[in-house]
């Protein structure tokens, strides 16, 4: 392992606040980080949570980075569905 970080290809922003965590964010990240590690992406690909991003009605809230995109008002398969388009490319 190297002593200084890798700057990751791609960053997903999660909402952790509660509302956002009671529909399925918590569940949806952890699902995430389970797939990133499987592709063997670990290093390439990074999901911080956030504080609230003020867009309660919308959640769970994602943002998937450098492509600026917004995930909300989706079930959490559709979330999943574009992870794996956008971030692992299947």
């Amino acid at each position: 392992m190297s002593k200084y970080p890798t700057t990751p290809r791609q960053v997903i922003y999660a909402c952790g606040s509660g509302k956002c965590q009671k529909r399925g964010g918590k569940e949806i990240r952890k699902a995430m980080r389970d797939q990133i590690k499987a592709a063997g992406l670990k290093d390439e690909v990074e999901i911080i949570k956030t504080d609230c991003t003020d867009r309660c009605k919308h959640g769970p809230i994602f943002s998937i980075q450098p492509q600026n995109l917004w995930l909300h008002d989706m079930s959490e398969s559709q979330i999943l569905q574009v992870f794996r388009e956008q971030v692992l490319g299947q």
